[in-house]
């Protein structure tokens, strides 16, 4: 009976510790995620094309688990913070790269919009610490 219990919490610890590296996976301090296009307060008439830059990071297929890469989420008018627990989400405000897309064609309705890029690991989960871009602003006319 003892022996059986032993497995049991080792099975249980294991179960723990693969639950731990799911979620804030360890990023370069040196890592940089920014907008190449558009440029903060541009005004933009119509659809445009969206370009992300990403340096000393490799950006890969969301489930790839390659160390130092992850994909591209783009954050449309978001002003809450994302939550380190859980998955990135994904919704019309949230979009998800997951082909490892460095760009993306954004039709978005004339006004003020808010654009922030975010890393996520294979998972969805953000990095520790985040790797994310500064918050832009584009009006669209």
């Amino acid at each position: 009976m003892r022996i059986v219990r032993l497995i049991l919490l080792a099975a249980t610890l294991a179960s723990l510790s693969s639950a731990a590296h799911a979620q804030g996976r360890p990023a370069p301090k040196d890592a940089l995620l920014y907008f190449i296009w558009p440029q903060n307060g541009a005004t933009i008439k119509g659809g445009f094309w969206c370009r992300f830059g990403l340096r000393n990071m490799g950006v890969t297929h969301a489930g790839d688990d390659f160390q130092n890469s992850g994909h591209h989420h783009l954050l449309l008018d978001v002003t809450e913070p994302l939550d380190p627990k859980e998955p990135i989400p994904q919704d019309k405000n949230h979009l998800h790269f997951g082909a490892g897309q460095t760009e993306t064609r954004l039709e978005l309705p004339p006004g003020k919009h808010t654009l922030q890029l975010v890393l996520g690991d294979a998972k969805h989960y953000l990095f520790d610490p985040p790797i994310m871009s500064e918050k832009i602003t584009v009006n669209i006319r």
